[in-house]
């Protein structure tokens, strides 16, 4: 890591000290009120420089496999969770080194693996499916979706594996409010409640946007507060989005523009590889001083360098029409970019810097030809 990243060349990722310590102030007081314990899910953000300041603040990390289990046991510590759809067998024994709370997907899984677990003097959880929706216009991401592989539903649920059982766990929301967890949580009372009883922790999951400026942080902490009166047990949550929402930037570059009916900006960032989410999801990614097309003086549709046809990020709006080396921000990028990159059509992955709460730029890592190359 080197300081004074005035010159670094775009594209490259940014995250706010100052704006990160925001948000963990929030999750803090959320834990200390509500008396529950909130994990940083990685799988939305694994810059690990950061995990020192991240550690003050939260209780551990959450994993969805081996990798992230192990990132999280050695440069975070606290308690380390995982979750796994299926868990491979030559994984699992090194899964148990790093990982506190091992939480699986289906009884089956349960009976295979979890008296090992057990004999490691790890706790064992289950991932149950409410089959309760609550989102709406995102499928990809909803959990209780109609034939979802993700979690057990009633009618598959297996009373014989209650023995081997420490916890439950849901993960059914994206982006929601508390009172989306609500609905959810009465739902799980509902199908699951004779079982809650026995358990020792409940986790409620993911998505929980509670930094967000108009989430209902009162209602959350009402309804951890009743669970864990009402069941005795330990609640955990597990945020990715909330732990770095708005704290983070991807700054990019005008490299040509050309004009076919719009005018067009071809960027030095791609949509298809460094913020994939753009055409996954989709969403409009917010962008520093724009608006709608139409709103301001001169529309631009932003675009990759790709080959890909489809390689667009949006359509804006500025004051000023723009022209080849302005500086175009996209902000809210510290979540689910830097862990999604790829390098498609060889293009450079962005390098990451780091803003500390003094103003200070330090670049945290760069990326070369060799890392392209080493990874086919």
């Amino acid at each position: 890591m080197s300081s004074g990243a005035a010159d670094i060349s775009t594209p490259y990722f940014l995250v706010d000290e100052g704006l990160l310590k925001k948000n963990l102030k929030i999750l803090k007081d959320v834990q200390e009120r509500a008396g529950c314990k909130i994990l940083l899910a990685q799988k939305a953000f694994s810059m690990y420089y950061a995990y020192p300041l991240l550690r003050e603040y939260l209780a551990g990390t959450t994993a969805s496999g081996l990798y992230e289990a192990r990132l999280g046991h050695e440069e975070f510590g606290g308690e380390t969770h995982v979750f796994s759809p299926a868990y491979r067998q030559e994984e699992f024994e090194e899964i148990l080194t790093y990982a506190d709370d091992i939480v699986f997907n289906s009884p089956d899984q349960v009976r295979r693996y979890g008296r090992r677990a057990k004999e490691a003097g790890k706790a064992v959880g289950l991932r149950i499916n409410p089959e309760c929706s609550t989102q709406e216009g995102h499928a990809i991401y909803d959990p209780c979706a109609p034939g979802s592989r993700l979690g057990t539903t009633l009618d598959n649920f297996d009373e014989g594996i209650l023995p081997l059982l420490d916890g439950l766990h849901f993960h059914t929301l994206c982006e929601q409010g508390a009172d989306a967890l609500e609905i959810t949580v009465k739902a799980v009372e509902e199908k699951f409640g004779p079982y809650l009883s026995g358990m020792k922790w409940l986790n409620l999951g993911g998505g929980h946007h509670i930094t967000r400026a108009d989430y209902d942080v009162e209602l959350l902490i009402s309804i951890v507060r009743r669970l864990k009166e009402k069941y005795q047990v330990e609640i955990y949550l597990e945020p990715g989005e909330a732990v770095v929402l708005n704290a983070g930037f991807l700054v990019s570059s005008v490299l040509e523009t050309v004009s076919n009916g719009i005018d067009i900006a071809i960027l030095d960032t791609s949509a298809a590889c460094h913020m994939p989410d753009v055409l996954e999801m989709p969403y409009r990614p917010p962008v520093r001083h724009s608006g709608q097309p139409g709103e301001k003086a001169s529309t631009w549709r932003l675009a990759g360098p790709t080959c890909l046809a489809g390689d667009v990020i949006g359509d804006y709006s500025f004051d000023q029409p723009l022209k080849p080396g302005d500086p175009v921000i996209f902000e809210d990028m510290a979540l689910y970019t830097m862990v999604k990159t790829n390098t498609f059509n060889g293009m450079a992955l962005p390098s990451i810097v780091w803003r500390a709460e003094d103003g200070t730029k330090h670049l945290v890592k760069q990326f070369g030809y060799e890392d392209f190359k080493s990874r086919l």
